[in-house]
């Protein structure tokens, strides 16, 4: 990628602090993520016990995905922009602030105005005002884009912490509130107010950056590179925002909601274990290539690390799917277990290849990573469409198959865009899926021999899956797996470890 550099000013470079080490970094990324996690997911778990049924949140989940395809022009590439620039100024500080703040008057113009033609769509008069509160959520965005990206591009993850705790706190306990008073489905929109509102005002406390008076002059820059990445959002979208409505239209409000349950359900539990790293690893690998150093290396270590840790984590909650919700959401939520199961082994493959999004990014082809993009979104569509013909199953089935065409599809592109060792790669996999198993044998054993998926409580689960642990970290260890070091390294840092004086690396 040919690096940006700010128009020519008067003004005077942007002071920087001091750069947060990459470790450093995800500790505190990881722990704003898991907080952050807790929050969300006990206000989920409250709320669709007690208070919202499968068709409510199915309705909120139709709202939410017609107002996503719009709102992922909000970041408008600004994010990777500032990371990406190798020197900062104020003028392109403010820049960037205005490009912000008038996409976010669009997203919410255009959500507004599409509201009553979703409403007529799918039959659901209160689609129309629930869109409307959605977006008035997003006019709170512009608070928090830049102060994040500029935090973002010099590691300064504290803040990242700050902002996504302060704002899962928001937005779970407003929606609990509300559930509870009998807001139904307006419950979980007006929350996201309150969370947008709530990460604004944290974000500019920490690093202040109003987006008034604008700045016009010199947006050629920024609105090209924008142009470019929001081409990639939009498709992406298109693949990941669109089941929602694709199922709502053709199996109705309950199937939906289950749907939706099992996605959200999948994609907390997999941010749980690495979302917010992802953050952390685009100015890292930004940093690689100016020192004009190989990208192969790093990235295997990404893939050693996200393949250690995800995939056992997501085969653990598609093994455990039926325990997890009945325990958690009740009988009522039931039909979810298959769905999640098949949409937990989905996200194994998804991941197998990360950073498919930020690297191409880095090295300059964006151009082909869209061509790429454009083809994995109108696979997904369609076989989630054929998919629905056999009903929500069907549906979550198609995921299955979209899983296996999206690995064809990227592998050898990312071979070619980051240079990596392809045998020390499959060895990587052959490890982490030998760990994975290792992983799954105590709660396999406790089906087999003490309670069934249908019986089992939660203490037995609970006792299953920390054996799981157990057996996951040995099976580290005696494979000498190639992320085992970077998880002692890690922990070596946090409070306990430094306490239990953890080694930083493994023992040979």
């Amino acid at each position: 990628m040919t690096r940006a550099t700010p128009t020519e000013t008067p003004e005077p470079v942007e002071r920087e602090p001091a750069a947060m080490s990459v470790r450093g970094a995800a500790v505190w990324a990881m722990a704003g993520q898991y907080i952050s996690f807790g929050v969300q997911f006990a206000a989920s778990v409250i709320i669709s016990r007690y208070f919202l049924t499968p068709a409510e949140v199915g309705l909120f989940s139709i709202s939410l995905a017609a107002a996503l395809l719009v709102a992922v022009l909000q970041d408008f590439g600004l994010s990777r922009y500032i990371s990406g620039l190798p020197v900062l100024n104020r003028e392109e500080i403010a820049r960037c602030s205005s490009v912000a703040f008038l996409f976010s008057l669009i997203i919410a113009s255009i959500i507004a105005i599409t509201s009553w033609p979703m409403a007529k769509l799918y039959g659901q008069p209160a689609l129309a005002p629930i869109l409307l509160v959605v977006a008035g959520s997003y006019l709170f965005v512009p608070l928090s884009v830049v102060p994040l990206a500029l935090m973002a591009r010099t590691m300064q993850f504290r803040g990242h912490f700050a902002v996504n705790v302060g704002g899962a706190v928001a937005q779970g306990g407003v929606a609990v509130a509300l559930a509870a008073a009998g807001y139904s489905s307006f419950a979980l929109a007006w929350a996201m107010i309150a969370a947008s509102l709530a990460r604004g005002l944290i974000a500019q406390a920490l690093r202040p950056c109003l987006p008034l008076p604008l700045r016009l002059d010199g947006l050629g820059q920024v609105i090209n590179f924008g142009a470019r990445t929001s081409v990639l959002y939009v498709t992406g979208a298109l693949g990941t925002r669109t089941p929602d409505l694709i199922v709502g239209k053709l199996l109705g409000l309950f199937a939906v909601g289950l749907y939706s349950r099992a996605v959200s359900l999948s994609d907390q539990f997999r941010t749980l274990i690495s979302g917010a790293i992802g953050s952390v690893f685009f100015p890292a690998f930004a940093r690689i290539r100016d020192r004009g150093e190989p990208l192969g290396p790093a990235y295997l270590r990404v893939c050693a690390g996200y393949s250690a840790v995800i995939w056992p984590g997501m085969a653990g909650l598609a093994l455990a799917s039926e325990p997890i919700i009945r325990i958690l959401y009740g009988e009522v939520w039931i039909e979810t277990a298959p769905l999640l199961a098949m949409i937990a082994v989905t996200e194994i493959m998804l991941i197998a290849l990360p950073l498919v999004s930020e690297l191409p990014i880095v090295v300059g082809k964006l151009n082909r990573l869209i061509a790429l993009n454009l083809l994995d979104t109108a696979l997904s569509i369609i076989l989630l469409a054929i998919g629905c013909l056999w009903g929500v199953e069907g549906a979550a089935a198609s995921r299955l198959v979209y899983g296996v065409l999206w690995l064809c599809i990227y592998v050898r592109f990312m071979h070619g865009v980051v240079q990596f060792d392809a045998r020390a790669l499959l060895r990587i996999y052959a490890k982490s899926g030998l760990a994975t198993a290792s992983a799954l044998i105590p709660l396999a054993l406790t089906y087999l021999l003490w309670a069934s998926p249908s019986q089992i409580g939660f203490g037995a689960l609970a006792a299953s899956v920390i054996a799981g642990a157990f057996t996951w970290f040995g099976a580290l260890i005696l494979l000498r797996h190639p992320a085992l070091n970077e998880f002692l390294a890690i922990a070596a840092t946090l409070p306990l470890g430094r306490f239990l004086r953890l080694p930083a690396t493994a023992p040979r």
